[in-house]
């Protein structure tokens, strides 16, 4: 099992390290533009190994797509950041091209990959490599919800003070401002959560979900990482060792949801084919006019790209 990454900063070397660390895959390739990070980065993982007891071999290069030939599975990190004050939507042009770029020259060599996009705005740079790369749809993947959902849940677990390990739950819709965490699809311990926690309560908590990545930006001055990487490789594994795990994740959807042509965050059944399934969640009308406004938001981008 071979596994691209494509962008060596904190998000792709977290990615490499954790993905290292699980010792799910017999080779790793850390790509970056700029010279000597990557294999700066990949040695150092290379070394942690040596302590983890890993058999995972982690190489890294700089902008020699040849070294990424047959991979299996591909990650894409790289692009602009945010910075404090930036929301997602900023970077979009410039990381346009760069996905862009990075899809071209990485199905040269792969034709086969699965492809997991990072980079952000989510939703539109998963579309973007989609178009660009002409695969099947379950070969084209956005990591957003998990990462979401990860934040939802930690709020939750804070507020009930209770272990965020009993907590089940689904994000819809963007990665961004217009997500749409689903209470009605939340529980703890299967109890629902309406029924542990106030409707101010949760709609508190809904809304800093929604400010969760950009209050990141604001206390460190940069995106986050460690929560994203996880993330990653929660999917990665699923399909490497075809778990068939349901995680919601940006996918191309073709009528489901009564959307069409889109990248947007539902839930999917991830197995060794990548996107197996797309489940239909029976969403009321509430819930289905707010995936519906996430809908939109991303759709108007994509427009104005001309994709």
């Amino acid at each position: 099992m071979k596994i691209t990454i494509v962008g060596s900063g904190n998000v792709g070397s977290s990615c490499a390290n954790i993905i290292s660390q699980k010792n799910i895959a017999k080779e790793i390739i850390l790509l970056d533009i700029k010279n000597g990070i990557a294999e700066g980065k990949g040695l150092d993982i290379q070394q942690a190994s040596c302590l983890s007891l890993s058999d995972t071999k982690t190489l890294g290069v700089t902008n020699n797509y040849e070294m990424t030939a047959n991979s299996n599975i591909t990650i894409i990190t790289s692009g602009l950041t945010r910075k404090p004050g930036m929301s997602r939507d900023d970077l979009i042009i410039t990381n346009a091209n760069i996905v862009k770029n990075v899809t071209k020259n990485i199905i040269q060599y792969s034709p086969n990959t699965i492809i997991i996009v990072v980079s952000n705005p989510l939703d539109i740079m998963t579309y973007c490599s989609f178009i660009t790369s002409k695969f099947s749809s379950n070969c084209v993947m956005g990591m957003a919800g998990i990462l979401d959902k990860a934040r939802y849940c930690n709020l939750i677990a804070n507020t009930l003070n209770c272990s965020h390990k009993d907590i089940s739950s689904i994000i819809v819709g963007s990665h961004g401002d217009t997500m749409v965490p689903l209470p009605r699809y939340t529980t703890v311990s299967g109890i629902p959560i309406n029924e542990l926690l106030t409707e101010v309560q949760i709609n508190n908590i809904i809304e800093q979900t929604k400010l969760g990545g950009g209050e990141l930006v604001k206390l460190m001055g940069m995106s986050a990482w460690q929560a994203p990487a996880y993330s990653v490789a929660q999917m990665v594994e699923s399909i490497i060792y075809d778990q068939k795990r349901i995680f919601p994740c940006s996918v191309l959807l073709q009528g489901e949801y009564g959307l069409e042509d889109i990248c947007i965050g539902v839930p999917v059944k991830l197995g060794v084919k990548g996107v197996e399934e797309i489940i239909e969640l029976k969403l009321n009308e509430h819930e289905y006019s707010l995936l519906y406004k996430s809908s939109i938001s991303i759709r108007n981008i994509i427009n104005n790209l001309n994709m």
